[in-house]
C-alpha cells in the first residue's frame, strides 16, 4: 500500500527519532539503567535484548563457565534532546559502577518515504 509522502511526513514529524542509541551493558545493572531512562525521558520506548553475548574491552561475557556474565542491549530511537541525556545518564552509571562495561552507540536515523 503506498503512502504520499504528506502521511510519511507527519509520521515523521510525530515519531521526532534522529539517532538510534544503543546500551550493551551487564545484566547486573538492567534494572538501574532502565529506571533512569524511564525518570529522566518519561515518553521513552525502547526494547530489550538479554543473554547478549561478547566481548568488551576488559572481560568476555558468554554465560558459559568460565565467563559466567551475560549482556543485555537496549535499544531506542530518540531526538537530538533525548540522545544527550541518555549519554548523561550513561556516563553517570559508567562512573557508578566502573566495573560493569557500560557502552552506548549512536547512529543517525530517519524514516523513509
Amino acid at each position: 500500500m503506498k503512502q504520499n509522502n504528506h502521511d510519511n511526513q507527519q509520521e515523521c514529524e510525530y515519531l521526532e527519532c534522529e539517532y538510534r542509541a544503543e546500551i550493551i551493558c551487564n545484566q547486573s545493572v538492567q534494572d538501574d539503567v532502565i529506571e533512569l531512562l524511564e525518570q529522566e525521558i518519561s515518553d521513552i520506548q525502547y526494547t530489550v535484548i538479554e543473554n547478549v553475548n561478547g566481548k568488551g574491552l576488559s572481560s568476555k561475557k558468554l554465560g558459559n563457565t568460565t565467563w559466567p556474565e551475560m549482556n543485555f542491549l537496549l535499544f531506542a530511537y530518540t531526538d537530538l534532546s533525548g540522545a544527550k541525556k541518555i549519554k548523561t545518564i550513561v556516563e553517570f552509571l559508567k562512573k557508578k559502577f566502573p566495573k560493569e562495561g557500560i557502552s552506548v552507540f549512536f547512529s543517525k536515523c530517519e524514516i523513509l518515504p
